[in-house]
Formats: C-alpha cells, structure tokens, sequence
C-alpha cells in the first residue's frame, strides 16, 4: 500500500518584529481617500479591495507577498534560520518536498484590548473555514487543510492533504478572537456573516491586532483608525488616520485639491490618466506613482444566460473591441492590452497564447454562424426576432470604467449588439449583485492576484457561488470545464517549475478558447501622495500598502 505524504505546516506560532521606539512626525492625522467602502469587516467573507486596504492597518495575516514579490511572514518566524521566509515545498531537482520548518514566536500577538492572540483563535477560524454553512473562502484551503493540532496556547500544527508548491502560503486563513466570535457562529453557522461582531461592534477593540485599531465608521463614508495601545511592533507614523470613501473619482480630486483629504490610495484611487492629468496641472504639488501590476481589468459574462453560453457571441464581442485603441486614447497608452487572466509580469505567463485582437468582419461573421442578423434598426436578432441585448454593469462613480462602459457600448452597437448600462455602488455590485450571482450580462471590474497565483476560485467549477455554500466561490459566470478543474488541481501540485509552467500554458490556452471572462487590460494604479510622505511601497500585487504602513514617515 502507497504511503501519502502528507504536508505539515509545523509549529505555526504568533508573533511579529520587535519592538522599535519611534518619535511620530509633526502630523497627527492622515486623510486617505479611496473610491469604494466595504461591504464587510469580516477578514474571511466576500473578497473586496476596499476590505484588504482598510484591514491592513488593523491586523496582519501570518504570510504575504512583499514588494519584492516573496513570500514574507508577518506574524510569525522561521526557528531554523530565525529569517523572515516560510517554510515550504520546494522547486528541487526530485520534485519532492522540503520538510516543513518549525515556527517559533520572537513576541507575543495581541488583541486591541490586549488579549493575547492564542492558538484558539486559529483553531476557531480553522473549524469556522471548514464548514461550507459558514461561507468562508477560499474554501479549498480549508478543504486541503484537514487537520489543526493545538500543541499550545501559542502553537499550532496544520496538516494538509497533499504537497503544493505553495502550501507555505496560508493567504487570508489569520486568527479570528474566539471568545468574541465562537459564540456568534456556533449560534447559526448560516447566518453567522450577519451576525459578526466585525459588523456589529466594528470599533471593538478586541477585534484588532495591527498598529492600528478601527475606533469609528460612518457606513458607506468613512472609517476612522487610531493607534492600538497593543501592537508591540514599530510605532506608526500618525496618532490618527481617516480612510475617506468618495466614489466619484472627480469629487475625490475635489477633495485632494482642497486638502480634506492628504493622499489617494492607488489601490483605489485615481484612474491613470486622471492622476495624469492631475500632475500635469499642479506642477509638483503631489508625489505621483505609477506602479504596473497584477491587476486584470476584465468583463465577467454571466455564461448560463442563453445568449453568452454560446462561444461565438464571446468570442465575437471579444474581437469587436479595440482595445488597444481605448487603452491608447482613455488611458494615454498606460495599460497594458490583456489576452489572458496571466499578466506578462507572472513568471507563468505565456506569450505564445491565442490572441483575439479588433476584427469586426471576423466578429459579424462568428454572430452570423450564431443565428444573429442584423436588423433594420442595425441591432441582431435571432430566429424567433429577441434582440441581442446585454446588460452591461459596473462600480457607479468609476469615472474611468464608465467612460469605458460608453466606449464598449459603441463598438459593440457596431457590431449590432446592444448593451444597456447598469450600475451600482461597488458594496452593493461587490457584495450583492457578483457575489449571489445576480448579474445577468457583463461585469466590468478586476481581479488582484499574487504572484503565480493558481485560479482555482474563480474558474474552478466548484467554486460557484450557490445558496448551499452561502455564496463562497467567485466563479460568478458559473464557468464549467472538466479539463480546466483537473489544471487547477494538477498545478499546485506539481512541484517542478517547468513541468508546472506546461500545465499552466495548456491553463491559458483553454481560457483563451473558451472566454469565460472577456480580457481587456492589466491595470497600472496610480498612488497620489503629499511630498512630505515618505517609505510608502506599492506591492503591484494583492497585498495592500498598508500591510506595512509603520514605515510610513514624515519628511
């Protein structure tokens, strides 16, 4: 009988850097302004950029990626070699495993009220993740993850099922305080979202372990952060910071001018020629930086609507966008035209996949095939005389996605489609309309992923949001592919580089085939800060700036 390796992140155990003393800077407060607000506090319910940014002044997960784009521990330490790396499988010539490393404390995590942060509160969010009721996600993690060994109030070992090539990565599984949330979600499991105390007690104190802790929010305006009394790291630069939500990017522009805010996140922030512009006009004012990353700008088609299920209408609405043209006149050529969901900056990125670059006459061809004519209004219709009509929706207030709502909306009237336009403030298209499956045409927003991140959670066809799950998964087009789901189980397990990038060429060829999102650019953002702000580093990758905001210093 075959033995089965079974992984084993070793001795997990919580702790940070220590403790530096440091004389804050002349300003108190800091006002950071940003375009969307979260739909939630909660660290492990719906995945929203607004989320990442706010909650990463106010915890720390165990690992992230870096500015240098390496997998960095932020709350715990490697006892082998006490460096900042962690432990994991390994790119070895044998494509075997390195053994797990053990992880010791170098200081004790705490809580806002000085609680401190203990195994049960892994324990708890490890059981929470594992029951599908909860809604949890990525919910393949806490599937891998079988097995969580208290061995003591600081230490836990985590067993998973298999060996992946990046099972040192623990992503958004971080400890969740137990005697506040264990009662609420053992109470209901289904109902628990509603129900937690990040959303109901959202200023609790308990519920926070990075330099700053939340102490106010205004619901749907703002979030007011101050130090927290707890954190034993490096002292943050402000006494105060004010996370201000504008969603109409002219009137955070507005507010930048006039100085009620002091930066603009590029997280979420400007659009690049606005920021651009912005520049131009204030002649040195600002810091402006225009940071390129893995940030694909995509339209998601919902794929069971009888019109997209069919190949040839995505691949025809595909072709009957230039975007080289939008990202040259709308964005002054700062993006960089997408052909896949693998940005060139990926390692596994492969330039040799299928391109479907601007062809109207290819396009009306494929809609031809399709059973779609012209009619004398010059839109199509089928056989039984439906218009082909597709709901076009976005974040409201995006000036830039909007702008390219009415572009696309044009080139596709070209084509003989009509698109009518509907959109929502991002917590409700985010949070309500993505997330429950809702949307009945094309979504325009993007995806932030770390380096050689596998796409199990939006391609995999069990990550499809349902009721039964609570709504955990984002493959919102509810995209099915048997070859696509045996790639994205082989991948991360697979431990040899090259034999890994073949599967993920074969990924990005059958993406390209079948469109389940429509590509249109990578995205670069552009991070708007004062002149008297220094040691702010954009990652270009999911991990937020403020993952690391007690470097931030005043000049």
């Amino acid at each position: 009988m075959a033995a089965r390796f079974l992984p084993t992140l070793a001795a997990l155990a919580l702790l940070g850097s220590p403790a530096v003393a440091q004389e804050p800077g002349q300003r108190d407060t800091l006002a950071i302004g940003i375009t969307q607000f979260p739909s939630t506090f909660h660290p492990n319910i719906d995945a929203m950029a607004a989320k990442s940014y706010v909650l990463g002044f106010a915890r720390r997960p165990v690992t992230a990626y870096g500015v240098d784009w390496q997998l960095t521990c932020l709350s715990l330490r490697d006892a082998a070699d006490a460096g900042e790396r962690p432990g994991g499988a390994g790119d070895d010539a044998g494509g075997q495993a390195r053994p797990p490393r053990h992880l010791q404390a170098a200081r004790r995590c705490a809580l806002g009220d000085g609680t401190p942060v203990s195994a049960e509160d892994l324990r708890f969010a490890w059981e929470a993740g594992r029951n599908p009721e909860t809604g949890f996600g990525p919910a393949e993690f806490y599937r891998s993850a079988y097995e969580l060994i208290v061995e003591d109030a600081r230490t836990i070992t985590l067993r998973f099922d298999k060996v992946t090539f990046d099972f040192a990565s623990l992503g958004d599984f971080q400890p969740l305080p137990a005697h506040v949330e264990r009662a609420r979600w053992t109470q209901e499991p289904r109902t628990y979202r509603q129900r937690t105390a990040y959303d109901t007690e959202t200023a609790n104190p308990v519920l926070w372990s990075g330099p700053y802790r939340v102490t106010a929010v205004q619901p749907g305006a703002g979030v007011t952060l101050e130090r927290n009394p707890a954190w034993q790291g490096t002292v943050p630069a402000f006494r105060r910071i004010q996370v201000r939500t504008v969603e109409n990017t002219a009137a955070l522009e507005a507010q930048l001018l006039a100085g009620q805010v002091d930066m603009i996140a590029g997280e979420l922030g400007l659009p690049v020629e606005q920021a651009a512009a912005l520049e131009r006009r204030t002649a040195g004012r600002f810091k402006v930086e225009y940071k390129p990353g893995l940030i694909y700008e995509h339209l998601d088609l919902r794929l069971d609507n009888p019109i997209l299920a069919d190949v040839r209408v995505r691949q025809a609405l595909l072709l009957a966008i230039d975007r080289a043209q939008i990202v040259a006149r709308l964005f002054e050529g700062r993006q960089t035209v997408a052909h896949g969901s693998v940005n060139p900056l990926d390692p596994m990125h492969d330039p040799a996949v299928p391109q479907w670059n601007f062809d109207p006459a290819r396009a009306a061809a494929l809609l031809e095939q399709a059973g779609w004519a012209r009619g004398p209004d010059g839109i199509r219709r089928n056989a039984a005389g439906e218009r082909l009509q597709i709901e076009l929706m976005t974040t409201a207030g995006n000036r830039a996605r909007e702008a390219v709502q009415q572009v696309l909306q044009g080139m596709w009237r070209q084509a003989g489609v009509e698109a009518r336009i509907r959109n929502e403030p991002p917590r409700v298209f985010f949070a309500e309309t993505l997330s429950k499956r809702k949307s009945q045409g094309a979504a325009l927003f993007a995806w932030i992923s770390a380096p050689e991140s596998v796409p199990r959670s939006n391609l995999h066809s069990e990550e499809i949001p349902t009721e039964a799950r609570n709504w955990s998964g984002q493959n919102y087009p509810g995209y099915r592919n048997p070859e696509m789901d045996a790639l994205l189980e082989a991948i991360p397990q697979e431990l040899d580089r090259d034999k890994r990038r073949v599967l993920w060429s074969r990924l990005q060829a059958i993406y390209a085939a079948d469109l389940p999102a429509l590509p249109l650019w990578f995205r670069a953002d552009a991070h708007v800060w004062p002149q008297w702000l220094e040691n702010v580093r954009p990652t270009g990758h999911l991990n937020p700036t403020s993952l690391w905001v007690e470097e931030w210093r005043v000049k």
